[in-house]
């Protein structure tokens, strides 16, 4: 693993998609790993490091503006001029699954603030440094914005995590149309299905195909990033072929 002269930076690293999407763009770039807890990306950064890439770990809560400014000030220091390559939201937020008339304003907000506030603080600190970075990497300047079904169509009992969702997907959009004629590729991966890491190896599905595989998702991203501007894939929904949709 040898690491080249620009970055990808992930927010929402975990033990899931985070940790594999930052694996496989380490491949190629530096990698800033973002989480709430540092036990989240501690080991990864360490593993990365030791098997001759370069990563850096800051502890961030995507829903605080002070707190994204504070992890890109780091950001920045550590890079230097070597552009940012890549960028990934991989920012879950809260799932409340409880009935509407039971759900606080508390519990109503925290889908927003992880997602529509979280993917726009996110966004306003690295579409600067994309831009910057356009014709300075080998590949087309990336934003990839992790989703859910619940982005497409609100679920009984899930009006919380729908509604952030729904957010995203329209800053997405937004964004896609203002950037993409800049040579910014903004992307929006839908994750229909559950993936299959530690937390869910408990769950039981009559199909053995029947969970994600997140380096497969980590994959998929990678393509995404590597598009040339000819072809740019906006939306993506990544699902088992059994998964009913």
């Amino acid at each position: 693993m040898a690491s080249q002269k620009a970055w990808a930076v992930v927010i929402g690293v975990g033990p899931g998609t985070g940790a594999s999407v930052a694996r496989r763009f380490a491949k190629s770039y530096s990698v800033a790993l973002l989480a709430r807890k540092p036990e989240n990306y501690e080991a990864l950064v360490q593993e990365i490091n030791n098997a001759g890439g370069k990563a850096i770990g800051v502890s961030t809560d995507a829903s605080s503006a002070q707190s994204v400014k504070a992890a890109f000030d780091a950001i920045n220091k550590a890079r230097g001029t070597e552009p940012l390559a890549a960028a990934i939201f991989n920012v879950g937020g809260s799932f409340i699954r409880k009935p509407f008339l039971e759900l606080s304003p508390e519990e109503f907000e925290s889908g927003w603030e992880a997602n529509g506030r979280g993917g726009f603080l996110f966004s306003q600190a690295v579409l600067p440094l994309l831009l910057d970075a356009v014709d300075k990497v080998e590949h087309p300047p990336t934003l990839i914005f992790t989703s859910a079904t619940a982005g497409l169509k609100g679920s009984a009992h899930c009006a919380s995590f729908a509604a952030g969702k729904f957010a995203l997907r329209a800053l997405y959009q937004s964004l896609a149309r203002e950037f993409g004629p800049k040579g910014i590729h903004v992307a929006h991966a839908i994750i229909d299905g559950v993936i299959d890491i530690e937390r869910t190896k408990h769950y039981k599905f009559d199909h053995p195909d029947a969970k994600i595989s997140a380096d497969a998702i980590a994959d998929s991203y990678w393509h995404l990033h590597t598009q040339p501007r000819t072809t740019f894939t906006n939306e993506i929904d990544i699902r088992p072929y059994i998964e009913k949709w």
